[in-house]
């Protein structure tokens, strides 16, 4: 091998290597879930709610949350529920942010 091809080979080898990082961080990017909304910027913070007395001893309080519609967050505000059968308590839902973007993760019953 001449000269001339070894500067060739060693400038590509020199190319692919410093190009390694850009296309293993581009691999190695989260894919969005499937069926989830990404959102750009943050919600809001929560909307200070006055909580009523329950209707009965039975009934929760579910808190109040953002949602986001198409270009803008949208407060929904809290309310009371009856749980259903074998649960008693509500975990609320939640905004939780990962290299997509924020999304929202419902609330549920436990």
């Amino acid at each position: 091998m001449n000269l001339a091809s070894r500067v060739r080979v060693f400038a590509m080898v020199a190319c692919v290597t410093a190009a390694l990082p850009t296309v293993t961080a581009c691999v190695a990017r989260a894919r969005p879930r499937a069926g989830v909304v990404y959102v750009r910027e943050g919600p809001p913070q929560p909307v200070v709610e006055v909580i009523s007395v329950a209707p009965s001893r039975a009934h929760v309080w579910i808190p109040g949350y953002h949602v986001w519609r198409g270009n803008s967050y949208v407060w929904v505000a809290g309310h009371y529920e009856v749980p259903g059968r074998g649960f008693s308590r509500y975990e609320p839902g939640q905004w939780k942010r990962d290299r997509n973007g924020w999304y929202f993760v419902e609330g549920r019953w436990r």
